[in-house]
C-alpha cells in the first residue's frame, strides 16, 4: 500500500462578543492517508485460455463461412447483369433502327408544335402588350413623391 504525507490547513471563525475574527490554524500533524490499489484481474488457467480460444476460432469461422455465401450471391447477381448488358448491346447492335426512325418522326412533330405554340404566342403578348400600352397613355400619371430622408444612425 502506498501512504500520503498531508498537511491540512483550518480556517476557524471565532465569535466573541460581537467581534468576529478569522484565525487559520496549520495542523502540522502529519497524517498518513491509504491510497486505494486498482486491484488485478486473477490470471486465467489454461483451460478457460483455450475455451476463450475455441469460441473465438469458432465465432471467426462463422463469420467466414456468412462472408464466403455473400460473396457467392454477389458473383451471381454480377453474372446476371453482365448477361442482361451483352444482350442490350446485341440488340443495339443488331437491329432497333426501324425504331429509331419513328421516334425522331414524332420528335420533329412535337418541335413543329411547340413551334406553332410559340409563334401564338409571340402574337398573343403583342396584342396585350398594345393594349396595355394604350391603358397607360389613357391613365394620368401619378405625380412623383419626394424620397423621404434616411434615419440619422445612432
Amino acid at each position: 500500500m502506498v501512504k500520503k504525507v498531508v498537511t491540512k490547513t483550518v480556517t476557524k471563525t471565532v465569535h466573541e462578543g460581537g467581534d468576529t475574527s478569522k484565525a487559520s490554524i496549520i495542523d502540522s500533524g502529519e497524517k498518513t492517508v491509504e491510497e486505494k490499489k486498482v486491484p488485478k484481474k486473477k490470471k486465467m488457467t489454461a483451460r478457460e485460455r483455450e475455451e476463450l480460444l475455441i469460441e473465438n476460432f469458432v465465432g471467426l469461422q462463422h463469420a467466414m463461412t456468412n462472408l464466403s455465401v455473400k460473396f457467392g450471391s454477389l458473383s451471381d447477381n454480377i453474372s446476371k447483369l453482365l448477361q442482361v448488358f451483352e444482350e442490350a448491346a446485341k440488340n443495339f447492335v443488331s437491329g432497333g433502327k426501324s425504331d429509331d426512325k419513328d421516334m425522331l418522326e414524332k420528335i420533329n412533330a412535337l418541335l413543329d408544335q411547340n413551334k406553332t405554340i410559340a409563334k401564338g404566342l409571340v402574337l398573343m403578348e403583342g396584342k396585350l402588350r398594345g393594349r396595355s400600352e394604350a391603358y397607360e397613355q389613357e391613365m394620368p400619371q401619378p405625380e412623383e413623391r419626394p424620397r423621404p430622408k434616411p434615419l440619422p444612425h445612432l
